[in-house]
């Protein structure tokens, strides 16, 4: 169980943080086999503010992003709950907006 009360599922052999997130992912492969996406990762990195110094990069780990074939945007989408929408996240969520005009689906 992590943090916010979610237990970790393996579903073919992919470890998720929740059983909402494997059950999104089924969903998104199934669109990416009917050619609606593409692209599709797991966990892409985003580095929203470089190294500064001896400071460490801030980053952002999507939960899946991807491509929508009908308007070639990418896509990035995080799996959210009212205890994991925190502020950290909120921040997070903002600067991905500021620096790649992305902005976050919440799912």
């Amino acid at each position: 169980m992590n943090k916010y009360g979610a237990k970790k599922v393996t579903v073919d052999g992919i470890e998720f943080d929740s059983r909402r997130e494997a059950n999104r992912y089924s969903e998104l492969l199934v669109m990416q086999r009917a050619g609606l996406i593409s692209e599709l990762k797991r966990q892409e990195e985003f580095i929203l503010i470089p190294r500064c110094g001896r400071e460490r990069p801030a980053k952002y780990h999507a939960d899946f992003s991807y491509i929508d074939t009908a308007t070639g945007k990418k896509v990035v989408e995080d799996v959210k709950s009212r205890a994991t929408k925190t502020k950290d996240y909120i921040l997070r969520r903002k600067l991905m907006n500021w620096r790649y005009d992305i902005q976050i689906v919440e799912v």
